[in-house]
């Protein structure tokens, strides 16, 4: 299931460039492990334009990305958000987006220091995976053999 909206997140300083982890700027993305400090920063300088209205307008790439992760991370439609910041400055609008990001990958980055910390967890979560995959493609195999003969069925 692939959504309309935010299906493509946009880079922060290239609003017409797909975001992207290979990117060779890290200020057009936001890794799950940016400090919270990185996350409001990126979010500051991200592009947007010389006007002072917070509306979705697609001609507004840079404003439009905004508002699409904005509505993504909290739930709130477009207009919803539009709302909220009638009259308002974008460095409210850029403030706010930033701790709802902060907040959203909070739960993942503790998550992923506690893992860290466990190397042993982690190595017999993937020793426990392994022996599944092996099991599951050895069955796949051997029913793959059996229908093209390459193993005598017992009779």
């Amino acid at each position: 299931f692939i959504p309309k909206s935010g299906s493509r997140i946009m880079s922060l300083q290239d609003p017409d460039s797909k975001m992207s982890k290979s990117d060779n700027n890290l200020n057009n993305i936001i890794s799950l492990l940016d400090e919270p400090a990185i996350i409001r920063k990126k979010i500051k300088r991200a592009v947007t334009d010389s006007r002072t209205d917070i509306v979705f307008d697609e001609k507004r790439s840079g404003l439009a990305n905004l508002l699409t992760i904005y509505s993504i991370a909290t739930g709130d439609n477009i207009s919803t958000i539009e709302n909220n910041y009638n009259g308002k400055m974008y460095s409210e609008f850029k403030t706010d987006l930033g701790d709802i990001i902060v907040d959203m990958l909070t739960p993942i980055q503790k998550e992923y220091q506690l893992l860290m910390k466990d190397k042993g967890s982690i190595e017999k979560m993937l020793k426990i995976g392994a022996e599944k995959a092996r099991h599951k493609a050895y069955k796949t195999l051997d029913k793959v053999y059996r229908k093209i003969g390459l193993v005598k069925k017992i009779k």
